[in-house]
């Protein structure tokens, strides 16, 4: 079966938005033991959109597009379809009702022009929106084109994740084939290439699976894709060997997700105190959900003045040591772990650029880590701008006590 997916909306042809719905639809799809054979954006030019639609018709057996789908000027995918397929655009009574009733339940009136997006071409059937006013289509056998299959998803995530699980998937069972199931190992502490190369010969002995390596500012990762559990799970079985203390997890999460669960599983709790991060750690574990159950909070002392009112140390001291060293950064740890009676603390300063700051080159990071044996300190020297040196020095932090956490047991 081939599959499309087309991605619309201007705004994906630059920087100001990542079309993460093909990426969260080709999972599913996978799921299911289906796959797209292509991908595209496209932006909001009638002609453009026209033509590609007219191809996709003649190439594909599902054609699955998000957005467009929204009362605007710059929403047309479903006339665009309608005008292609010869189908005229009738006023679906059940959608307009729908919307009626997500405005009330806002003490609201919908625009006229929302009214818009309860038509739906003749022919097709409406998918219903349980969380926004835009309704999908689903439109089987369209007119000349026997066999082909249409779904128009809108273009906000929680909308098309909702709409595909309750309106298109169950359409598509009938379909699938053998599902896809993968493995995911994050790695910590190794760059990619040395990765690998240390685990070549595990990967050629399971080469029978879909291996994928991807890598980014914080960690690695290791997938391999395959129809038989049984098979990842020997896979499994032999890289975590290979792997060691590298190893942060197997499935879903990430560092910090590690971190906070072993935290959890001990009993134990962190501190954080921030100056050249700037909160981004505190910001990295309070996304995870549940994370008060051991992170207890931190300080972003940006300034020395900050220092000394928050953690109380003194700034004569500071400028001594300097606001760039390991002193520094121990007697950040030291400070908000002693301040909130936390088992773990974490102290992190340097200097992300783009100039020189206490002398210390761009890059220089110290990061410390105070725990029940006492503070030890690492100065790790970073590459890139200022946002990847930030990012990249909480990573290394998290890591820094995963590892000392595993060393303690």
């Amino acid at each position: 079966m081939r599959i499309e997916c087309i991605a619309i909306g201007t705004e994906l042809l630059t920087t100001r938005r990542i079309d993460t719905n093909s990426v969260w639809l080709g999972e599913r799809l996978a799921s299911l033991g289906l796959g797209f054979h292509r991908k595209t954006a496209v932006g909001d030019i009638r002609r453009d959109l026209a033509e590609l639609c007219r191809e996709a018709l003649t190439r594909s057996d599902l054609i699955i597009t998000t957005g467009g789908l929204g009362p605007t000027f710059d929403d047309f995918t479903k006339e665009i379809f309608a005008e292609i397929l010869g189908a005229d655009l009738v006023e679906d009574t059940r959608c307009r009702a729908d919307m009626v009733a997500f405005y009330a339940a806002r003490n609201r009136v919908p625009p006229q022009v929302n009214f818009k997006q309860a038509l739906i071409p003749a022919g097709a059937e409406p998918l219903r929106n349980p969380v926004g006013t835009a309704p999908g289509v689903w439109w089987q056998d369209p007119p000349g084109h026997r066999g082909v299959r249409i779904a128009m998803l809108p273009g906000v995530p929680r909308e098309m994740k909702r709409m595909w699980e309750e309106g298109v998937e169950p359409r598509l069972l009938p379909l699938a084939g053998r599902g896809v199931h993968t493995l995911r190992m994050v790695v910590a502490g190794v760059p990619e290439s040395n990765l690998d190369e240390r685990t070549r010969e595990v990967r050629e002995r399971h080469g029978h699976l879909d291996w994928t390596i991807l890598a980014n500012l914080t960690q690695v990762e290791l997938l391999a894709r395959g129809p038989d559990p049984a098979e990842l799970e020997a896979a499994r079985a032999d890289f975590e060997p290979v792997l060691g203390a590298d190893l942060v997890s197997v499935g879903d999460g990430n560092l910090e997700d590690a971190v906070l669960e072993a935290l959890k599983l001990r009993g134990e709790t962190l501190a954080v105190a921030e100056s050249m991060s700037g909160g981004l750690l505190a910001s990295r574990l309070t996304a995870i959900p549940g994370a008060s159950e051991a992170f207890l909070g931190g300080a972003t002392v940006y300034t020395v003045r900050a220092k000394a009112a928050l953690l109380g140390l003194d700034p004569a001291w500071l400028e001594t040591v300097g606001t760039v060293s390991a002193a520094c950064a121990a007697a950040l740890a030291d400070a908000v772990r002693r301040r909130l009676g936390a088992t773990w603390a974490l102290g992190i300063c340097g200097n992300a650029g783009p100039g020189a700051e206490g002398g210390a080159p761009v890059g220089t990071v110290f990061l410390a880590l105070a725990g029940p044996t006492g503070t030890e300190v690492r100065s790790p020297t970073l590459v890139g701008d200022r946002a990847e040196v930030q990012l990249r020095s909480t990573a290394l932090a998290l890591d820094l006590l995963r590892r000392a956490m595993a060393s303690a047991r």
